[in-house]
């Protein structure tokens, strides 16, 4: 009766350790999963040793505390869990060898599509409330400087660093969630949950607390059945998540959490794409699964920025095989050290230069990739790499000691140009820089972006390069119907709406030929000549005969 106790008591404790380790671990019940097979391998461990414990029991122990191993032999059950033990850890060594590209170069370098187009035609000239001016960084300054205005919250919560970076309505911000400072504010405040995320606007650095009427129950830092983690492991016990969650929000502010599932297209553990999203309402917990081919649009981020650009690294590298990839190294290409967002056709598109695998200072192209399709897009478009393109507009404020941020890539009079902001020690932004892609040397500075934007045109011209001239950008006329002046990064802006026109018309009083707007008002029929910018629209010239009614 006591064996018989015993031995229920140690079924149960190696039940209890078996449902511990899933808890803490999460691994997924699938074959692909390598947590999975660590996991089959430790409870056969675990049942060699409850056997081994029944057994020394019942052998003869010497004085020293050593059992006789000998009679270990006869016992056929510890053999045969033994040679599962092995024959699964033999399973996972091979399939992985055979998962890997020494034997399957081909099929990593399939795993993504490109396409050849043309710089010109797809970025289109500039629009400085589409493109994100701050990197994650000072995103994340930002973020903690709004979180210590708060002082009813910050004692409780924390900025989590996240910072997705998505179109939201049209505009590219940085969303993050709160998180609870301790397990302590855990405790105290996980009933009503995290009252609040940070909204923050890349191109005005606008920084907004958004206070739900709910709070998020379901995140990363939350304990126990509602962490994300394990909220979605017992809903999709097969799933095999990828190590990246999202966190975004949709067209009318609702938090949500996109969490991709892994698919191995090659073998047991290689050739990892996306096979499945699930979006997981951040209130309510409320899941919902989709086909990666049929995600809602207003989703962003499905593929992270290092998984495609690891697929174009397969693409670029085994265009000859493996062993090509390693000794003759002929045609090898891989992406540059870093990569920035830009937001194109509403979607946000990772951007890297393309480089060979011997390490010069120059690009032979670049590739956006979207992280919502995988669609991916090839430029050729040869020049500096973007690290010296840093280097160079760092030099140009060597004295000032900015460091500037990994560069975007910009359409400026047709000519593929970096973009980036210095910044100063303390991580502020202090000026902007822009260097042409092909001729490195050519960098200009300006302490506001349109600043900088004329530096940089002037430079052209003085180089040969002519930017479009007012001959080249539409014209309107009509009565103006509403005027108002408005201060951006320092200079005074007139902004007019036309009677019968939807667009906005942006007047920079700085600039010396545009300085007589101040004499229009509301009534008055002008004539603009302006850049076409898809709704807030910079005049170029004022274009009258007679002048203002007034």
């Amino acid at each position: 009766m006591k064996k018989g106790i015993l031995y229920t008591v140690c079924g149960v404790a190696a039940l209890a350790a078996a449902f511990v380790y899933y808890y803490i671990t999460l691994p997924a019940i699938n074959i692909h999963s390598g947590g999975f097979w660590l996991f089959l391998m430790v409870i056969v461990i675990a049942a060699m040793g409850i056997y081994l414990i029944r057994k020394v029991r019942k052998d003869p122990v010497v004085s020293d505390g050593r059992v006789y191993f000998e009679r270990f032999k006869e016992y056929k059950a510890l053999k045969g869990m033994g040679l599962l033990l092995v024959a699964l850890a033999a399973a996972y060594a091979v399939g992985s060898i055979l998962s890997s590209p020494i034997v399957n170069a081909g099929k990593y370098q399939r795993l993504l599509t490109l396409e050849d187009r043309n710089f010109t035609d797809d970025i289109r000239e500039v629009d400085y409330r589409t493109i994100p001016l701050l990197d994650k960084d000072s995103a994340a300054l930002l973020g903690d400087r709004k979180m210590g205005s708060l002082v009813d919250m910050v004692s409780q919560f924390e900025v989590a660093d996240d910072y997705t970076q998505l179109n939201y309505n049209g505009v590219p911000v940085r969303v993050t969630p709160l998180e609870y400072a301790s397990p302590i504010k855990w405790f105290t405040n996980q009933k009503n949950g995290i009252p609040a995320y940070i909204r923050i606007d890349m191109t005005t650095q606008d920084t907004e607390c958004v206070m739900l009427e709910e709070g998020i129950k379901y995140s990363k830092s939350e304990y126990f059945n509602r962490n994300l983690y394990r909220h979605l492991r017992f809903r999709y016990p097969t799933y095999i998540f990828s190590d990246q969650l999202f966190f975004e929000i949709d067209d009318e502010g609702v938090p949500y959490w996109v969490c991709p599932v892994k698919k191995f297209n090659i073998g047991l553990f290689g050739g990892e794409t996306v096979g499945r999203v699930v979006l997981v309402n951040a209130v309510t917990g409320e899941c919902t699964d989709y086909d990666v081919a049929e995600v809602p649009q207003w989703i962003d981020k499905v593929y992270s920025a290092e998984l495609l650009m690891q697929l174009y690294d397969y693409h670029g590298l085994y265009q000859h095989g493996f062993f090509n990839s390693v000794l003759g190294q002929r045609d090898c290409l891989v992406t540059t050290n870093g990569y920035n967002y830009i937001a194109l056709d509403d979607d946000v598109w990772v951007y890297t230069g393309i480089t060979s695998v011997n390490g010069d200072q120059s690009n032979v192209g670049f590739v956006l990739m979207n992280q919502r399709t995988m669609e991916t897009r090839y430029y050729k478009v040869e020049g500096a790499t973007e690290m010296s393109a840093m280097s160079s507009a760092e030099g140009q404020v060597q004295n000032l000691g900015y460091r500037a941020t990994f560069p975007l890539l910009l359409n400026i009079a047709d000519e593929p140009t970096y973009f980036m902001a210095l910044k100063d020690a303390a991580g502020l932004v202090k000026k902007y820089a822009m260097v042409n892609v092909q001729k490195y040397q050519w960098v200009a500075i300006g302490d506001t972006i349109r600043e900088c934007e004329k530096n940089y045109n002037g430079l052209l011209a003085t180089n040969g390069i002519v930017s479009k001239n007012t001959e080249d950008y539409p014209t309107v006329s009509g009565v103006i119907e509403r005027i108002a002046a408005v201060t951006v990064e320092g200079s005074t802006h007139y902004y007019i709406c036309l009677e019968g026109q939807e667009d906005i018309f942006d007047v920079n009083v700085t600039e010396e030929e545009l300085y007589r707007i101040i004499r229009y008002r509301e009534g008055d029929r002008i004539t603009l000549v302006y850049e076409d910018n898809y709704g807030l629209n910079p005049v170029r010239e004022i274009s009258d005969e007679n002048g203002p009614a007034g």
